[in-house]
């Protein structure tokens, strides 16, 4: 995935989001061909989990253990489709700890 493309990808997730969660303290990044989600803390954000592009507009999604292991969410989809799985699966822990 070219740098461009994917940060225009991860500024369209981070919006998906945040419109779905109904707050502001999610932030995207890219990394290779992942866009990682995280929470913004109090002292530095916080992975929670990544979608990886599988080929053209189409995404899985993994979650970020305690342990720092990803786990493989079910299903793949568009980055839309996505979006709403994570927040779905992961809504209390994509929520701010002052929430």
């Amino acid at each position: 995935m070219p740098a461009l493309p994917a940060k225009h990808y991860a500024a369209k997730l981070q919006g998906q989001l945040r419109s779905l969660l109904g707050h502001e303290q999610i932030i995207t990044q890219t990394y290779g061909r992942h866009l990682l989600i995280k929470r913004l803390d109090d002292e530095e954000p916080t992975v929670v989990a990544r979608l990886t592009e599988l080929g053209r507009n189409r995404y899985g999604a993994a979650f970020r253990t305690h342990s720092g292991r990803w786990e493989t969410l079910p299903g793949n989809g568009t980055l839309d489709e996505m979006a709403e799985v994570v927040v779905t699966l992961l809504h209390p822990y994509l929520q701010p700890d002052n929430y």
